[in-house]
């Protein structure tokens, strides 16, 4: 099974976990539009909408790189016709796109309040509602959400409460849109991680070479992900999923691929529900 002549939609995916879904997809000869707002490079954040469509194109698929703020419903909906126009339609939806600020209620000026929530939430929203036109006249089409379950303990609202409103704001638009649109055969799914990931997040938000040390590669959530777009639509819909379990569940038992430097337990993801981590084979300490 391959995505081969499938369309994705990818906001962000100009670096990190929404390149590396672009860059598995890119192997089985995917067309892949990435709309994200780098155009040009960052000293701390590596990556383009350009360096991705090479990579992209290298690894063997088709790219458009979109200069895309999904803040902005009109360039939204410009980047989505400019795929429809170029690639003939619209198969998977990936809301990749995210803004993080881990800070309490006192410390979260309202301005990057709203960043999260227009990006987070808001622009998850937009994406999905700008894609699914064309999902509709898709063969099973997926919208994923790079989201986490949706598990209400006060743990993980006490020290970040605005960044998981507006987290937890993308999971339900999963919880919302599976059930309305199961009837056109759309899937509408989430995947977490349930250690953290090595990207430039980890790295300069939430504890550098130390915790990145404790990750695992994107790549595991590049694999969980071509994963889910192989499942049926019409039957694999409004699930919250967790990397590891998805890989599971198709016959992984190695996961050392993923965190070949790692020399201790991995550290666990915001969100993961303790019974996620106590069933996991892999030693995992959580962050609360």
């Amino acid at each position: 099974m391959s995505l081969n002549g499938k369309t994705l939609f990818i906001s962000g995916g100009s670096r990190g976990i929404g390149l590396a879904i672009a860059l598995r997809a890119a192997r089985d000869g995917a067309n892949v539009t990435i709309a994200a707002k780098t155009a040009e490079p960052h000293p701390k954040l590596p990556g383009t909408i350009y360096t991705a469509a090479q990579e992209i194109e290298q690894a063997g698929g088709k790219a458009l790189p979109v200069l895309c703020d999904i803040r902005e419903e009109a360039q939204v909906a410009e980047a989505v016709a400019r795929t429809v126009e170029k690639f003939g339609g619209i198969d998977i939806c990936v809301n990749n796109a995210s803004a993080i600020q881990l800070t309490g209620t006192l410390e979260t000026d309202m301005k990057r309040y709203d960043l999260m929530h227009q990006i987070n939430t808001r622009g998850t929203f937009l994406v999905s509602k700008m894609c699914i036109p064309h999902l509709k006249l898709a063969k099973n089409a997926h919208i994923l959400n790079l989201a986490p379950p949706l598990d209400m303990k006060a743990k993980w609202f006490k020290n970040h409460v605005a960044y998981t409103m507006a987290k937890f704001g993308m999971s339900m638009c999963t919880l919302g849109m599976s059930a309305e649109f199961a009837r056109d055969g759309i899937a509408v799914n989430s995947l977490w991680p349930i250690s953290t990931i090595d990207t430039a997040a980890v790295r300069n938000l939430l504890g550098g070479a130390t915790v990145a040390a404790m990750s695992r590669s994107p790549d595991i959530m590049a694999d969980a992900a071509h994963a889910i777009f192989m499942r049926p639509s019409r039957e694999a819909t409004g699930n919250f999923y967790i990397d590891e379990e998805v890989l599971r569940a198709e016959g992984v038992s190695d996961f050392s691929v993923y965190a070949p430097g790692a020399t201790g337990p991995l550290a666990g993801d915001f969100f993961v529900p303790d019974e996620v981590f106590a069933n996991s084979g892999t030693k995992i300490k959580g962050i609360y």
